[in-house]
């Protein structure tokens, strides 16, 4: 553990380093083809650092911010675009926050009281949620007395929640700090009435709208160019979600070191696909008639569970993962325990 934490600490150290050279050095020259080529540099470090990195969890996070969205925001950079390109420019610590985490400010002020309000709002639901994830992992222990599809939807309920907490707790030090208002990652997305809203507006808005600004709104621009504006939509939404999914067998694959074997990616296809179908049939139905939320949202929900067990758990699985990621907890608990035990013995 001693030394997973100095490669984490080499890694992000590395990480600023470099947003420090794009900030002072990358910004000043002319977008497009010249500041890209002197980004390459940080593209290929971005790309390789996690691979000193071997837990889940520290290794999954790294991963997502500075393989997947780091890079993602570099490119749109590039070409002035995205979060990291402002008029005027955003200041060091902001570029550097937002370049490395998964964070967006709002763009609309809030009234103090409804931000008080929110604020305690907010907070229930996290240690709700926290306390819902340690009795997943609770429950783990008991798993030879528990039925395995019980336990698929564990790992369900766990991803999850571990994912939404997170990326909530990285943007606390951005918050404090910079004393930025912050878009929340997830917009509870156990109440979508509908893939399209679960994907769109509910599940990893950070990523949503990466993916919005780097692939779909290109992929619709060249579609309509070529197919119309009637036919644009179909293939951005199918490129959007295959990205994703290709994105998720890079994470995978760093976690894992194996090859990939594709399930993850016709996950992404498959929902890719199924929102493509419901949007043509909201489309010829006028908007007229929907399903009642009271259906439409547990059905929503209870696919996105199905698939997700036939799809992207598998891997995990496969390569034992998830019994890895379970195992980490325990070590974080006795580190927990260990240092309580210090603070006691040294009053």
């Amino acid at each position: 553990m001693d030394s997973e934490i100095q490669s984490f600490i080499t890694v992000w150290f590395t990480a600023v380093v470099s947003m420090i050279y794009c900030y002072y050095i990358a910004a000043r020259l002319p977008g497009g083809t010249t500041r890209l080529l002197s980004l390459l540099p940080v593209f290929y470090l971005f790309t390789t650092l996690p691979l000193h990195l071997t837990s889940i969890h520290i290794g999954a996070i790294t991963i997502l911010y500075i393989v997947w969205l780091g890079n993602f925001k570099l490119l749109l950079f590039s070409f002035d675009q995205g979060p990291l390109y402002a008029t005027p420019p955003l200041s060091l610590l902001h570029f550097i926050s937002m370049a490395l985490l998964p964070i967006k400010t709002k763009h609309t002020p809030s009234c103090q009281s409804f931000s008080n309000s929110k604020f305690y709002h907010q907070t229930a639901v996290f240690a709700l949620k926290v306390a819902l994830l340690a009795i997943i992992v609770r429950i783990y222990e008991y798993r030879e007395y528990v039925h395995p599809f019980i336990i698929l939807a564990l790992y369900c309920c766990h991803f999850y929640l571990a994912v939404e907490l997170i990326l909530a707790i990285t943007a606390v030090p951005v918050r404090v700090i910079l004393g930025l208002d912050l878009e929340p990652q997830f917009n509870e997305p156990y109440l979508s009435t509908s893939l399209q809203d679960f994907w769109g507006w509910r599940w990893n808005l950070m990523v949503s709208s990466i993916l919005r600004s780097i692939v779909y709104h290109p992929v619709r621009r060249i579609s309509t160019r070529i197919l119309g504006s009637r036919w644009a939509r179909p293939p951005a939404t199918m490129a959007t979600f295959l990205v994703s999914g290709l994105m998720h067998e890079v994470i995978y694959y760093y976690l894992s070191r194996a090859y990939p074997t594709w399930e993850v990616t016709w996950f992404f296809v498959l929902h890719g696909a199924c929102v493509t179908l419901e949007m043509a049939v909201k489309k010829a139905l006028g908007g007229g008639w929907r399903l009642h939320r009271l259906v439409s949202g547990p059905m929503t929900v209870a696919f996105v569970g199905v698939t997700g067990v036939w799809l992207f758990l598998p891997q995990l699985i496969r390569y034992g993962l998830d019994k890895k990621a379970i195992s980490e907890y325990s070590v974080l608990a006795q580190l927990v325990k260990g240092l309580f035990a210090t603070n006691s013995s040294t009053t």
